[in-house]
């Protein structure tokens, strides 16, 4: 572990680097960092720090540079973040204020864009993760049923079944209350492991009409699996340390139009409590290679369903990203479970 002396000059080299963009050179940090330290000390120090690699002589300075793992120690040990103030917090409660659950990841995007100047990202929630609330079958026509069906983050979907026989209204009743009788509150993957329980003890027509329910309810679930709504990805034109390579711009475009790996890694942070920053090839990603990505799950009463994040260069501002991460992830799932 590092001394306390090179802990805070590494901290003092990685903020005036975060800064400004330029390579610090010994004067700085010794003007800098408080210390009461000759030249030479400070050069000693900053060879230690960059023979154990974290921090980097770029060839054209006699300036240093952090490295990623010069960021993941000033991330993980030696960052003060700086809370937001209760008014930027007001200001971002009244933006999440909305009743329609889309509109609301839709806000937590653009939000999370227009605060870091970044890309904003938000994971759409995976439908087959969600309870149901309420299910209700109506009649459209002789075959053709509307499948009405309400899930605990305030989503409505709607489906049409093509029914192998005819239903009346009173049958569709009797199942839509069987249904939420027995099943309400109880995720799908629940629902057909309780379903393929009991169902000998259910009235065949009534067992056709579940199965039919549940498909439907799985295509709803399909629709979403890839689902994340990004904001400002053209902000990143605008960042100094990416704009000028071309290549890599591209392939960071490239994933934000397939999403999937995006999706991967989003999903992966769901699992995790809290605030996660991935920085460079950390994420496994190559296109990240270069950027560091700040996430945190969200949930609705008590259940994670999504994460949500920010994509930017690893020269960010982290002292400030994480608590907008942190606090937007907090007030979405906050409004998500006040709709209810």
């Amino acid at each position: 572990m590092l001394d306390k002396r090179a802990q805070i000059l590494l901290k003092t080299l990685i903020e005036h680097y975060i800064s400004d963009g330029q390579p610090v050179g010994s004067r700085t940090l010794s003007l800098a960092s408080g210390l009461d330290l000759s030249p030479a000390s400070i050069r000693n120090i900053m060879s230690d720090l960059e023979e154990h690699g974290f921090i980097a002589s770029p060839h054209t300075s006699a300036g240093r540079i952090p490295t990623q793992r010069g960021y993941r120690l000033f991330v993980d040990t030696l960052l003060t973040v700086q809370p937001l103030q209760n008014q930027e917090i007001r200001k971002l409660e009244h933006v999440l204020s909305s009743p329609d659950p889309q509109e609301l990841i839709n806000s937590a995007a653009e939000l999370l864009s227009s605060l870091t100047d970044f890309a904003g990202l938000v994971m759409i929630p995976k439908r087959q993760g969600i309870a149901f609330r309420h299910l209700e079958f109506l009649p459209l026509s002789e075959k053709r049923i509307l499948l009405i069906i309400v899930t605990t983050d305030g989503a409505v979907q709607n489906r049409i079944i093509l029914a192998d026989k005819p239903y009346s209204a009173a049958d569709l009743t009797q199942a839509s209350n069987f249904f939420n009788q027995n099943y309400a509150g109880n995720t799908l993957d629940e629902v057909k492991q309780k379903l393929h329980e009991e169902l000998k003890q259910m009235q065949s027509d009534m067992t056709r009409l579940m199965a039919a329910a549940l498909e439907a309810s799985s295509k709803t679930a399909d629709n979403n699996k890839d689902g994340v709504v990004i904001a400002g990805e053209r902000n990143l034109l605008n960042v100094q340390d990416l704009s000028t390579n071309v290549s890599s711009l591209r392939k960071l475009f490239d994933m934000f139009e397939r999403r999937t790996s995006l999706m991967q890694l989003l999903d992966h942070s769901q699992k995790a409590n809290g605030v996660q920053i991935f920085i460079g090839g950390e994420s496994g990603y190559l296109p990240l290679d270069e950027c560091s990505m700040v996430t945190a799950p969200y949930e609705t009463n008590g259940q994670t369903i999504g994460t949500l994040g920010v994509i930017g260069p690893t020269r960010m501002a982290y002292e400030r990203v994480i608590p907008i991460v942190d606090i937007t992830a907090k007030l979405l799932s906050n409004a998500l479970s006040n709709n209810h």
